[in-house]
């Protein structure tokens, strides 16, 4: 396949060269078009000196097909489930080809606005990105309100199809692909690196080159989640989060690290949960009606069931230990902290200027 790439790459970074112009013009705007990356004999009226690099220079909708599984079908490799087509956002990054990527899922309250910013702050960086919508194609809005509408399991499945999309575009480098997860994405970006997960869902040939979750769920634990593939693990959550508790992942960051993992944990001490979503309550807020697991321990049995370790039966939503409210809001310090330590990490990994 490298000839087919190299023969797409050309006239495809041909159209991304500031040399060319191009139109965009809303419905409501057809005589006043917008043009980014003019040539020097534009129109004064009509240039843009510099686009500003959070801008995509090309975006595209793909379209790709999944399943939708009980957690137990995940855990046991049954292929078994609804097969469902879901979507995904592509933002190709100013610059010249092959770029890094970034694979961005949102959470239950589904494509957020977190998702929007940090798809820019990216795209700054030259990375490009694909966000993932795991709802829509499913009839869902959201499921902080019912959790039992979706396995949790679901979205690494879905991450794992994503990986074979965006590994396959020619204008992608698909041995520079990051995964950044938030909230129950977080929870599937952390153990969509287990080994046993790649091995029995990621059909792809490709590897992630490091996880990113974002206040994710640890309150699980599954067989063998200290057998990790060897990418580096960068987790960040808010001290006061009391939907997804940072005290579960600190426990699972110490069993990683004593298996020698590169892993870290990096805490806001004044951040609740979705601190880096601007468009969320400032200060936070409670949420009465969502669905936390802050007081649950799950463990999967040798039988691939999740059990309840209080009650030493399958955990359901209707156990005594799933909690209602939770606070969510925007903290500005340390949406603005965590923006700085991802881009530093990002430049390292990627190795870029």
């Amino acid at each position: 396949m490298p000839t087919l790439r190299n023969s797409i790459i050309g006239p495809l970074q041909e159209l991304l060269s500031p040399s060319h112009a191009f139109a965009i013009t809303a419905p409501h705007m057809r005589d006043t078009p917008v043009v980014t990356g003019a040539s020097p004999n534009t129109s004064p009226t009509a240039r843009v000196d510099a686009s500003p690099k959070e801008v995509a220079a090309r975006t595209e909708l793909h379209q790709m097909e999944t399943l939708t599984l009980s957690d137990q079908q995940f855990l046991t490799g049954d292929a078994a489930g609804k097969p469902v087509v879901i979507s995904g956002h592509l933002r190709i990054a100013q610059g010249c080809a092959p770029f890094p990527a970034v694979i961005l899922q949102h959470g239950s309250s589904g494509y957020a606005a977190n998702i929007e910013i940090w798809s820019r702050t990216l795209n700054a960086l030259g990375i490009s990105t694909f966000a993932l919508d795991g709802f829509t194609g499913r009839g869902l809005v959201e499921v902080n309100s019912n959790q039992a509408l979706l396995g949790r399991l679901n979205f690494i499945l879905d991450i794992y199809r994503a990986l074979g999309v965006v590994a396959s575009h020619p204008l992608i480098d698909p041995s520079r692909i990051a995964l950044m997860g938030f909230s129950r994405g977080g929870q599937a970006a952390l153990y969509a690196s287990l080994k046993r997960f790649n091995r029995m869902w990621n059909a792809t040939g490709a590897e992630f080159a490091a996880y990113i979750p974002f206040y994710p769920d640890c309150m699980t634990s599954f067989m063998s989640d200290t057998d990790v593939v060897d990418r580096p693990i960068r987790i960040f959550g808010g001290t006061l989060d009391d939907y997804n508790p940072m005290s579960n992942c600190r426990d699972y960051v110490d069993r990683l690290r004593a298996a020698g993992v590169d892993v870290s944990l990096t805490e806001y001490s004044n951040a609740f949960h979705a601190f880096d979503n601007p468009l969320a309550a400032r200060p936070a807020a409670v949420s009465p009606a969502f669905q936390s697991l802050r007081n649950c321990k799950i463990r999967e049995n040798g039988d691939s069931l999740l059990m309840n370790a209080e009650t030493g039966r399958p955990f359901t939503y209707g156990d005594a230990c799933v909690a209602y409210g939770a606070h969510l809001g925007y903290q500005p310090v340390a949406a603005q902290a965590a923006r700085e330590a991802v881009e530093t990490f990002m430049k390292s990994l990627f190795d870029l200027d």
